[in-house]
């Protein structure tokens, strides 16, 4: 793959991406914040492949959706395990700050 993160259901393929960039991106699909700690740098190229938490819902008669060409499979690894198994990392859930951005108003545009 090209220079990028590419995401689909249960599939993340990474190219020419930063362990800080694939943190942020992982953060999305644990619903928390990831920080890079790794101490990795250089860009990096991989495929991360999991079974999501949400299989999505299909109508009556239409094909199983599948990763790479393959059938999900139901009974295979979460995020967390699939992240320790293929890559070799682990996911730490620890206490820290977070930056965050308050809005405290908004208003409409004036006319020019």
């Amino acid at each position: 793959m090209p220079c990028g993160i590419r995401i689909a259901p249960g599939n993340m393929s990474v190219g020419g991406s930063t362990m800080a960039q694939f943190a942020n991106t992982l953060g999305m699909f644990v619903g928390r914040v990831v920080v890079d700690k790794t101490g990795l740098s250089g860009n990096y190229e991989f495929n991360l492949t999991w079974t999501p938490d949400n299989l999505p819902q299909r109508p009556p008669g239409a094909p199983e959706p599948l990763i790479n060409g393959a059938p999900i499979d139901p009974n295979g690894p979460s995020i967390f395990t699939a992240v320790q198994e293929q890559l070799g990392l682990k996911l730490d859930s620890q206490k820290g700050p977070v930056s965050v951005l308050v809005i405290d108003r908004a208003e409409h545009p004036t006319e020019n």
